[in-house]
């Protein structure tokens, strides 16, 4: 029914054991569920062979070796063997309310695109996954841990076979802003977005960002971010959850009204920040004489 595909950090410490949570978890969905892991990081093959999981080592990359988003979205499209796809970051858990969110969707409409927000958790070891109750004590844990990402922050994406194939820009991985097109697309496209936030847990194992080499700031702020940003072309292509055509809740799909509120609301920022800002570089010159006959005040008054 479902294939899921990622690419990984290489297989290292901390982020070894959590991607190894992550790839073992989704295998535990559907027993014919496939997953297909892309690139050639440290540590994947050798991890793919360990847990059976189909492994493309053939990725294009930019020139810092950094994957291209639709090398890996194209491969996947090629060779599934399911005609729904998910993309998911590797050090995501995926749950049982994950598959019946799928299966509730998918029984609906053949078209869509499928997200949710996710819940940042601190997981250090290898989880067991033939224990019984594992699922559950994940869960509890990330409720408990109570911090689940704004709708900016979108890490899973289940897509019916096509809907991105050859169509996507030279956007890079494990960098921003990509998601937000994702998302953008789909919805330009005519194909409902589905927001599964309200009925699935999608567990993110909380890691640093010791794989780049400038740490977070590299991840958020380097070139590579900038050039993503870029693509999105000053912003028009952004979208987030909030502009879901539909919420999923309690299994149901229903109309999301908000949606009609989002662009308007960020209008209306944006002209509200240029005005401020405009504001003050118009009284910039009275303000600075202020400011200088304050300073000669407080000199004479000897402060």
């Amino acid at each position: 029914m479902l294939t899921l595909f990622t690419t990984p950090k290489p297989f290292a410490g901390h982020i070894a054991v959590i991607q190894r949570n992550a790839l073992q978890c989704w295998k535990c969905l559907y027993p014919d569920v496939e997953v297909i892991l892309f690139g050639n990081e440290e540590g994947a093959a050798a991890a793919c062979r360990e847990l059976g999981i189909r492994h493309m080592p053939e990725v294009k990359k930019n020139t810092y070796g950094t994957n291209y988003l639709a090398s890996i979205f194209d491969q996947a499209q090629e060779i599934a063997s399911h005609g729904i796809l998910c993309y998911v970051n590797c050090d995501i858990l995926l749950m049982s309310d994950f598959r019946r969110a799928v299966e509730a969707v998918s029984g609906i409409r053949k078209d869509f695109l499928l997200a949710g927000r996710r819940w940042d958790v601190d997981i250090q070891v290898p989880l067991d996954f033939q224990r019984k109750g594992w699922e559950e004590a994940v869960r509890y844990l990330a409720l408990q841990s109570n911090r689940q990402r704004p709708a900016q922050w979108i890490d899973y994406f289940v897509f019916s076979k096509g809907l991105y194939y050859r169509k996507i820009p030279d956007f890079v991985i494990g960098r921003t802003s990509w998601d937000n097109w994702l998302i953008w697309f789909a919805l330009s496209s005519r194909v409902p977005v589905v927001d599964l936030s309200k009925d699935v847990c999608a567990v993110h194992q909380n890691h640093d960002y010791a794989h780049h080499p400038k740490g977070e700031q590299g991840v958020w702020q380097g070139e590579e971010a900038q050039e993503n940003y870029r693509l999105l072309e000053n912003g028009r292509k952004f979208r987030t959850l909030q502009s879901a055509v539909y919420v999923l809740q309690s299994g149901r799909l229903r109309a999301n009204h908000a949606r009609w509120l989002v662009l308007p609301a960020r209008f209306l920022r944006r002209w509200f920040y240029g005005a401020w800002f405009f504001l003050l570089n118009l009284t910039r010159p009275l303000r600075h004489r202020l400011g200088l006959k304050q300073e000669a005040l407080a000199k004479k008054s000897g402060r």
